[in-house]
């Protein structure tokens, strides 16, 4: 009879821990659907809000002359080259430049990465001109850099809001 009774003891034993078990397994419990993790963004717009940072803070970084910001938004293989031209005559972080102004007009996907459209006025003395550029943004691990810098294209002039004549 003995062995009978650590069967039975057993048995309720198992079917005590049994609920416990199952929602430990997930199974009963929350619904799944509460319990689900949900993706922070979609890759798309995780793609386009991480190179929108890094531009916007190089583009920052270029206004306010700091070349250290500015060197940390690139990729590693862009240093040398960086450190070489970033402050030279026509680099980027030049003394007699100054950046009043700059935005980010455009975000897209490109073959290398994405690429941030962007239109910077550049101010020389009292001269200042517009120039769009074209940064191209990638993941480099887990974390994402600008890969690439390359003058972009002019904007496309805006219409003048005057009807043709007939007579034109």
């Amino acid at each position: 009879m003995r062995p009978t009774h650590r069967r039975l003891a057993a048995t309720a034993a198992g079917l005590m821990l049994l609920p416990v078990a199952l929602v430990g397994c997930g199974i009963g419990g929350e619904d799944e659907e509460k319990s689900a993790a949900k993706p922070a963004r979609a890759p798309a717009d995780e793609a386009a809000a991480r190179s929108r940072e890094r531009v916007q803070a190089y583009l920052d970084a270029m206004a306010a002359k700091d070349v250290a910001a500015g060197r940390s938004q690139l990729c590693a293989l862009l240093h040398d080259g960086f450190d070489l031209g970033a402050t030279g005559p026509n680099g980027d972080f030049a003394d007699h430049f100054q950046v009043p102004e700059a935005a980010i007009t455009d975000i897209r996907s490109g073959p290398l990465g994405q690429e941030v459209r962007v239109s910077v006025s550049v101010a020389v003395g009292k001269r200042t001109v517009v120039r769009p550029l074209v940064f191209t943004v990638t993941r480099d691990g887990s974390d994402w850099c600008i890969a690439g810098e390359a003058p972009g294209q002019p904007a496309a002039p805006t219409p003048s809001g005057v009807a043709p004549t007939p007579a034109s």
